[in-house]
C-alpha cells in the first residue's frame, strides 16, 4: 500500500510542476460549462420549468456536471495510454507493482490536483452567474461526496478500458475523442436524462456511465432519496467493482501484445 500512496504523491507532484498542461484543460472545460450555460439560458428563455427542471436546478445541474467530469481529465487519461504505445509498460512489467493500482494511484493524485482547481473554478462561475443552489440538507453533502468516490473509480475503469485499447492501435488521442462521446452520451454531462428520448434514456440507466455525473448531480439537487439514493449508490459502486476486474481481466489478455526487442 505504501508504494501506492508513494506514486498517488509523485502523480500530485507531476500535476504541480506540470501545471500549465492542467490549467489549459481547466479553461477548455470552462469555456465549454459557459457555451452550455448560454445554451440552456437562451433554451429556458420565457420557460420556468421544462421537463420537471427549474432554470435554477439546470443551472446547478451543468455545474455539477461539470464538477463530476472534471475530476478525471484527458491529462490523466493521455498517461495511461501513452505508456502503452511509448513502450514503458514493459518496464512496468519488470516491477513489483501491480499495473493497474498504479495507474489507479497515480490518477487519485492528479485528481487531487484536478478537484481542487475545479472547485475553485466552479465556486468562481457560480459567483458570477449567481443562481447556483446547494443542499438544504446537510447528509446530503456526505451523500454526495460518497457518490463521488464511486464517480472517480467508474470513470477510472471506463478510461483504462479504452485505454487498453492502445495495446492494438496506435490512435491515444483518437481513443480518447471515443471514450469522451461516449462517456458525454450516456453519463447524463450533456443533458439530464429526462431530456433524451424514452429508449436512450432507459439506456443510459442500466449503462456504468449514469455513475459519472448523472447520479452524483441527481443526489446533490435531491431529487434522489431514500432507498432510490442508496440503490443509486450501491449500483455506482458495483460497477466500479465490475469496471475493476473487467480490466485486469483485459490487461492479463493484452499485454501479452508487448514485444521486446533484443532478448
Amino acid at each position: 500500500m505504501r508504494k501506492y500512496i508513494t506514486l498517488a504523491k509523485l502523480a500530485m507532484q507531476a500535476a504541480i510542476a506540470y501545471r500549465m498542461s492542467f490549467l489549459i484543460n481547466m479553461l477548455g472545460g470552462m469555456f465549454f460549462i459557459i457555451a452550455m450555460f448560454y445554451l440552456w439560458e437562451a433554451i429556458y428563455q420565457g420557460k420556468p420549468v421544462i421537463v420537471n427542471f427549474t432554470w435554477e436546478q439546470m443551472k446547478t445541474y451543468l455545474f455539477v456536471a461539470y464538477l463530476s467530469n472534471s475530476l478525471l481529465s484527458f491529462y490523466s487519461e493521455g498517461k495511461i495510454g501513452g505508456r502503452i504505445r511509448s513502450g514503458e509498460v514493459a518496464i512496468d512489467l519488470l516491477k513489483p507493482l501491480n499495473f493497474q493500482r498504479a495507474r489507479f494511484a497515480e490518477t487519485i493524485g492528479t485528481s487531487v490536483i484536478e478537484g481542487g482547481l475545479t472547485v475553485v473554478l466552479m465556486v468562481g462561475l457560480a459567483i458570477v452567474f449567481e443562481g447556483v443552489q446547494l443542499p438544504t440538507h446537510a447528509l446530503t453533502w456526505v451523500y454526495f461526496i460518497i457518490s463521488m468516490l464511486g464517480a472517480v473509480v467508474i470513470k477510472f475503469g471506463v478510461v483504462y478500458l479504452f485505454a487498453l485499447c492502445c495495446f492494438y492501435t496506435d490512435s491515444v488521442y483518437g481513443i480518447s475523442l471515443a471514450r469522451a462521446a461516449v462517456t458525454n452520451l450516456f453519463s447524463g454531462a450533456l443533458v439530464p436524462f429526462a431530456f433524451l428520448p424514452g429508449w436512450l434514456n432507459s439506456l443510459c440507466e442500466v449503462l456504468p456511465f449514469k455513475g459519472i455525473v448523472y447520479v452524483p448531480s441527481m443526489i446533490y439537487l435531491e431529487q434522489l432519496n431514500g432507498s432510490a439514493l442508496w440503490q443509486a449508490i450501491g449500483e455506482q459502486f458495483l460497477w466500479a467493482a465490475g469496471l475493476w476486474i473487467l480490466g485486469t481481466l483485459l490487461y492479463s489478455r493484452a499485454v501479452r501484445q508487448v514485444t521486446i526487442y533484443g532478448g
